[in-house]
């Protein structure tokens, strides 16, 4: 072969070399995966940041993993719709996406409870594991896709606290015709015992509990209870809230709308949400011990409900979850999974980690960690 020749075929091949490098080079998923753009309506206004930060964490992860093709723009409560209109706005296509809690709605159906939290069901951990490997996660959506919708766990704030009370409330006497902001499946539980229940929106609490239209409020846990400032007019400060020992804030899709997704997608949709969801409770972990603290030398007066009220309520819940299952097979259905599953996590629980748990506590109360 001439020299010339050898030089241009060579070129050639360099050529053909560098093309493919360069194909190489450039992530595959952009290659293959088309532009999407959602909107996701948040059921959360921005100032509470931990929970409504889920949503971000779930859009940040999806843009980073597929180098911007795959946006989704979080929109606070009320910027499209209200808050608790999300998951119907969803359903009906106004967005594709919104980042809520299931038990908004369950004036609807009480089924929608089951996929977040209900009284004396089981804590975060307990709802995770269900969720993920108990079959919780295709359970709920089959209730789901009669909606109109597809779910996934989008984080959890882990158990709640019980409310501010204007009054100390010791004996189960102590609630008959409280006025307490408390909505849903608790609310049921507690009218039970004589608390009038009333639904009000999260920034009209502080002045109902100022003028004593009502005499408590449950809200969430100490990092977003500081920032309402409830302590100043409702001191009294009880734990646990029994009604969500560890809710699960789901983010959901319209059905249509998720199937038009690639495998690839669907994929990155499971692992992002799975993220956002344990990332919400790891911050929650993180920044409730230190808010409490400043909640306590603020003046707020901790204290938990006696086992005379637990056990009161307890009861009362059980006589609800019957009249439930005797009228609603779905509710029935995923209630029965739950309550089997139940039984074994706090079997299990009570083992290794609350021994351990305990004997870790003890060392904080006498000062040596």
């Amino acid at each position: 072969m001439d020299r010339r020749s050898f030089i241009r075929k060579a070129g050639a091949s360099g050529v053909g070399v560098a093309a493919a490098a360069a194909a190489l080079a450039t992530p595959a998923i952009a290659q293959s995966n088309p532009k999407v753009t959602w909107r996701l309506a948040s059921s959360f206004p921005k100032s509470l940041d931990t929970i409504y930060g889920g949503a971000e964490v779930f859009s940040k992860m999806l843009s980073e993993a597929t180098d911007g093709n795959f946006q989704v723009q979080v929109f606070a409560s009320g910027e499209l719709v209200p808050g608790l209109q999300a998951a119907d706005a969803t359903a009906a296509g106004t967005v594709e996406a919104c980042h809520t809690v299931a038990y908004y709605y369950w004036g609807k159906d009480p089924t929608w409870a089951l996929g977040a939290a209900v009284p004396f069901s089981l804590n975060a951990r307990g709802m995770n594991a269900w969720h993920y490997h108990g079959g919780g996660i295709d359970l709920f959506n089959e209730f789901l896709a009669t909606q109109g919708l597809f779910g996934l766990p989008g984080g959890n704030t882990g158990v709640q606290m019980g409310g501010w009370f204007r009054k100390q409330i010791n004996t189960v006497a102590d609630l008959s015709g409280l006025k307490m902001r408390i909505g849903g499946f608790a609310g049921k539980v507690v009218q039970k015992l004589g608390v009038v229940p009333q639904q009000i929106a999260g920034g009209d609490i502080y002045p109902a509990l100022e003028k004593g239209t009502i005499d408590a409020a449950e809200w969430v846990g100490p990092y977003d209870d500081e920032k309402l400032g409830f302590y100043k007019v409702a001191p009294y400060y009880y734990y646990p809230g029994w009604w969500e020992g560890g809710p699960t804030v789901h983010l959901m899709f319209n059905k249509a709308k998720y199937e038009e997704l690639s495998p690839a997608y669907k994929s990155l949709v499971h692992t992002a949400a799975q993220a956002a969801d344990a990332n919400m409770l790891q911050k929650y972990d993180y920044l409730n011990p230190a808010a409490v603290k400043r909640l306590v030398a603020g003046g707020a007066k901790l204290a938990p409900f006696s086992q005379e009220i637990m056990a009161a309520c307890f009861e009362k819940a059980n006589e609800v979850y019957a009249e439930m299952e005797a009228n609603n097979a779905p509710f029935k259905k995923i209630w029965d999974s739950i309550k089997g599953f139940r039984k074994e996590h706090y079997l299990w629980a009570q083992v290794a980690e609350y021994n351990y748990d305990t004997f870790m506590m003890v060392q904080q109360r006498n000062g040596k960690l």
